[in-house]
Order: C-alpha cells, then sequence, then structure tokens
C-alpha cells in the first residue's frame, strides 16, 4: 500500500473501517495486526510515537493509544502509556571536565550513540549513578519473553496485557559491580516519554541477572545532558514507574546573564521586518519550540546527511508529521541556519556550522543575535527589557499585524504562539547558572 495516507488519515481511516473505538469501550481494547495497519500505511510509522504531542489527533483527542504485543500484533486502548519528565533544573547542571580525544567531542553530538560514548567517556553515568567502572555490555535489537502486566486506563480502571516475544531495542545496556543498567537515550527534547521504552527491556533482563536493574532516562540537547532514573515498584504493573533521581550535566560555562542579553540587543542591527509581501524573506516561523530546532541542527552536523535531508526525514527523527517537520526545517532557514535550496534537501549554512562549533555561552547568543535581526524579535524583546514582563498574546498578534508577517487566521495564530515561545526561550538563558 505505501505511504499514500499521513498517520493522520490512515489513524481515521483504521478507527472508523474497524470500529475501534466502540469495540474499546465495550471489550477494553482492540487487537490489530500488522497487516491490518499495513493497508493504510507502513506499521513502523503508525504505531511507535516517543511522546503523546507526537501521537495522531484522531488518537489522542479519543486517549486512545498503542502498544506492541508481538512482532505482528498490537492492542489499541483508552491506555495510558506516557510519563511526564519533571521540571529540569539547569541551574543546578554539574559541571564535568572532558578527556582530550580527537574521535569525538562533546561539543559536536549528532546522535543517541554519541550522547552515550560521551556519558561513558566522562565517567559521567558513573557519576550518576554512585558506581564506578560502568562498562556497556548490551545493545541493539531484541525480543521480549512472553510475559504479562497490568496497566492503567484513563477511566480509572486497569487492563491486563500479555506479550508474546514483542520487538524491543535498547540504546544502552550496562553493568557495574553493583547493578545492570538498561538505558533509553534520545537527543530531542519531549515533555514525556513512552514507558514501554524501559518497561520491556525491563521485563526481559528481570528473568536473566540476579544483579538489580537500574533504569536511565538520557535526553541531550544543546550541550546539556538531562539523566533521570525510574524504577517499578511492582515489576508486573507498567504503571507503576516513578523517578528515584535526576541530574544535569555539562563540560561548558553556562553562565548567561540578563546584562548579557541586554549588550546583545543593543550591539545588534535589524536586518529585515519579515514582510511577507517581499520574496526574498521566508517564511514566518510556525515552530514554537526553538530547543527542537536546535536538536535538529545538532542532527544535521553529520557526515552521513551532508547531502541533506526532507521535511519527512525530519519528522521520522523527531518522531512527529511531516508539516511539523517542514515547519521546524523553515524556522531554521528564518535564522539563516538552513540552507533549504537543494530541491527539497535541507543542509546546514555555514552559520550553522559556525554556531556548532563554539561553546555553550557563545552558541545561545549566536543564536539569539540571528532572533534579534528581524524587528518583530528586536522590538519586543527590547519592551522585556523597558518593562521586564512579556507582552500579551494582543499585542504580539497587533505587532505581526503591523508588519505584515503572515495572513489572518488560524495560521497567524499558530505564529503568535511560535514568537511567545521563542521569547521565552531567550528569557530562560540567565536561569543557566555553572555550579560545581
Amino acid at each position: 500500500m505505501g505511504n499514500k495516507y499521513s498517520a493522520e488519515e490512515a489513524w481515521k481511516l483504521l478507527l472508523n473501517d474497524y470500529n475501534i473505538k466502540d469495540k474499546v469501550s465495550s471489550n477494553g481494547y482492540f487487537d490489530i495486526s500488522a497487516d491490518m495497519i499495513r493497508k493504510y500505511r507502513e506499521p513502523r510509522l503508525m504505531a511507535k510515537w516517543d511522546a503523546t504531542e507526537s501521537l495522531p489527533p484522531c488518537l489522542r483527542n479519543a486517549n486512545l493509544n498503542i502498544l506492541p504485543t508481538s512482532r505482528k500484533g498490537y492492542i489499541v486502548s483508552d491506555i495510558n502509556l506516557y510519563k511526564s519528565f519533571p521540571p529540569q533544573s539547569h541551574d543546578q547542571s554539574t559541571h564535568l571536565d572532558f578527556p582530550e580525544f580527537e574521535s569525538i567531542s562533546p561539543q559536536q553530538i549528532s546522535s543517541e550513540s554519541d550522547a552515550i560514548n560521551v556519558e561513558i567517556i566522562s565517567h559521567m553515568l558513573d557519576d550518576f549513578l554512585g558506581t564506578p567502572d560502568t562498562v556497556e555490555t548490551f545493545n541493539g535489537r531484541m525480543g521480549t519473553d512472553d510475559f504479562d502486566f497490568y496497566v492503567d486506563r484513563f477511566s480509572g480502571t486497569s487492563l491486563h496485557v500479555n506479550v508474546d516475544h514483542a520487538q524491543l531495542e535498547i540504546d544502552g545496556g550496562f553493568e557495574n559491580d553493583e547493578s545492570i543498567i538498561i538505558m533509553e537515550a534520545k537527543n530531542v527534547p519531549h515533555p514525556d516519554f513512552h514507558i514501554r521504552q524501559l518497561y520491556y527491556p525491563y521485563r526481559r533482563w528481570l528473568k536473566r541477572v540476579q544483579k538489580p536493574i537500574r533504569l536511565v532516562f538520557s535526553q541531550y540537547t544543546n550541550l546539556i545532558y538531562h539523566l533521570f532514573e525510574y524504577e517499578f515498584t511492582d515489576p508486573n504493573n507498567y504503571s507503576s514507574i516513578h523517578l528515584v533521581n535526576q541530574r544535569s550535566y555539562t563540560f561548558e560555562d553556562t553562565s548567561i546573564t540578563s546584562d548579557d542579553l541586554a549588550n546583545l540587543y543593543e550591539d545588534t542591527t535589524v536586518e529585515t521586518d519579515d514582510n511577507r509581501e517581499d520574496p526574498a524573506n521566508p517564511p514566518f516561523i510556525q515552530a514554537d519550540r526553538f530547543e527542537r530546532v536546535v536538536a535538529i541542527l545538532e542532527w544535521l552536523d553529520d557526515p552521513s546527511r551532508e547531502r541533506g535531508v526532507n521535511s519527512e526525514d525530519v519528522a521520522e527523527y523527531m518522531n512527529f508529521d511531516r508539516r511539523q517537520g517542514d515547519y521546524y526545517l523553515a524556522a531554521g532557514e528564518y535564522l539563516g541556519l538552513f540552507d533549504r535550496s537543494r530541491r527539497q534537501h535541507t543542509v546546514l549554512t555555514p552559520l550553522g556550522h559556525h554556531l556548532l562549533s563554539l561553546p555553550y555561552r557563545e552558541r545561545q547568543l549566536g543564536f539569539v543575535r540571528q532572533m534579534l535581526k528581524h524587528e518583530i524579535f528586536h522590538r519586543l524583546y527590547g519592551e522585556i527589557i523597558d518593562n521586564g514582563d512579556y507582552s500579551s498574546v494582543d499585542e504580539i498578534q497587533s505587532l505581526m499585524t503591523d508588519l505584515n508577517v503572515c495572513a489572518p487566521g488560524a495560521t497567524l495564530r499558530r505564529r503568535i504562539s511560535s514568537v511567545d515561545g521563542w521569547l521565552h526561550w531567550i528569557c530562560s538563558l540567565p536561569d543557566i547558572t555553572d555550579t560545581e
């Protein structure tokens, strides 16, 4: 069948054709095979959603989730499969020194495996675990055993699930004198994660080892490493997960002050008003979370992607739909970081490469400078400096209308949200201080 439908379109057809909502309501779940899904879209693009926000709206709005139960089968049910990350306190980041290597640099991380290697080489993982001499002993794709568990439904009840040799993938498996460690690693910032990524590997190894198993989620982005340790208080209960520990690490000087930003504002000259009628101007931004632009920037800085990527590639990597992939590539173009002139293939510009080569502090100030070259950000951030507060949604809309940056309607509302999100990102930078 191929992928002629988007994930949202394909799931709407599946929900309708198999009457899934009613069957979940009456039976608690619906068994669906990979072949049933494949009639509309490739299963790997329909059944793996790393975060709640990545879910197709028709599933998310109906409180429906999909979970693999075998190599060829899944269940759809109103079960809660995700766990929110706690607030990440940058001002408590631990500073580490990185040993000198020619083949790897903590400033140039473009994959989860790169991030894991840095965490091992620098003894970051040892520090987080409080145990020395942690070594990597396993990773990759493997299968589960037969097992069963309970998981909470949104209705307040629980569902009993049976799994028969489902496939899983482990980013990093480690051992030290005291424990076995299973790590899930992401270089994409999301507000929550799919518990399955820790629970299925945990159940597989629970039968195979005697040492306690520790579960670590690693989230790297923009030169900061965030580590979270979780445990299941009841091994047979998927929903019994809870946070044990969290810490952030960096190899950088992350001190940025409000005065730094104010001085940058004064030194930056406006270069464009973003008027949509000027053909030289790229489309105005529709990308709420600037940290995702940075994540894509880092991901693009890899020899395997030097010929460029398209919006589908970005969507698959970031775990969202193609339209969002295009929005975030356009946002990078807006800042002069991405070159999109190669027939739908995006590469880094010389400026993008340059900013990635800089230490944390200079990199962030470089991003802010590119924003402040646009009149709307220069004026709105100037008001923050003067008034000590953010502009209201109505004030942002009024300025966007005056500058004619986009057409009115739903597009305008989405772009207001993006402007507000980027301003909040700028203002969060002085909260990041380096502690020993």
